[in-house]
């Protein structure tokens, strides 16, 4: 295939096969709850290739499905949904913009920790009916608070779904909103996260042309995903939200101990 020769020699037919299972079952995912694809590709694909590897094939993918989810129900809803939420999607570009030289620096056990202990913590709460609200005069603190802890995870892992989602969820948007809202935010954090890395050296002449071939499983899942989504009623898309969040937040954790 053009353009992967350079990865399979680097890296093995298996770890190109892997990697690709990876991003149709985080494709899947986001087709159905409207996110994880960079926790379950990340996490799945970490199994076959090093930390910093996944995370450049998740960069042109995850820009790719965002695009195309943020814009499903055209482009005046989704104009609106920034406006809403435009200081978080502000906070969220220059947090991952300036996080992101750190990703070949910090541990990935910790980062995989990290992040895998918060969002199994979320999760389990939430599906245990514990349901945290937030004062309405101080909604864009929380938001701004929400994005720059948001904004550092992406940069430095590739997976800033998480503390979005948690809050989003509390908020209780209709599903049809909240998947437009999350592929905003993730949209906006995909753009920042490509020229990111093709400053840190994370996408290079191996790995680009990679990721853009792993495009392809991630959309065609997705598609597939759609046709669950749109099946879905509102408080069963909730909890299929959280259990998301759930296994793959246990995921990350097993991955941490590795």
């Amino acid at each position: 295939m053009v353009g992967l020769e350079s990865f399979i020699a680097t890296y093995g037919m298996g770890a190109a096969i892997g990697a690709a299972v990876a991003m149709a079952a985080g494709g899947f995912a986001k087709g159905v709850v409207g996110f994880a694809l960079p926790l379950i590709g990340v996490s799945l694909a970490g199994s076959f290739v090093p930390f910093d590897v996944a995370v450049a094939l998740l960069i042109v993918p995850m820009l790719v499905s965002n695009l195309v989810q943020a814009l499903r129900h055209g482009v005046g809803p989704a104009l609106e949904s920034a406006s809403r939420f435009r200081e978080m999607l502000l906070v969220l570009a220059v947090m991952i913009a300036l996080s992101a030289q750190l990703v070949v620096l910090l541990p990935e056990r910790l980062l995989f920790g990290l992040l895998g202990a918060v969002v199994v913590l979320f999760a389990a709460s939430q599906l245990v009916g514990w349901q945290p609200r937030f004062p309405a005069h101080h909604r864009r603190l929380v938001e701004a608070a929400v994005a720059f802890v948001a904004g550092i995870l992406g940069g430095v892992s590739g997976i800033w779904g998480p503390p979005l989602v948690m809050y989003l969820i509390t908020l209780n948007l209709s599903k049809t909103e909240m998947v437009r809202v999350q592929s905003l935010m993730f949209l906006v954090g995909s753009v920042v996260l490509f020229f990111a890395h093709l400053h840190s050296g994370v996408l290079d002449a191996t790995t680009l042309p990679a990721s853009a071939w792993m495009t392809l499983p991630a959309m065609l899942a997705m598609f597939v995903g759609y046709q669950v989504h749109d099946r879905l009623d509102q408080a069963v898309f909730r909890k299929a939200t959280l259990a998301v969040l759930l296994l793959t937040g246990l995921n990350l954790l097993r991955r941490s101990m590795l």
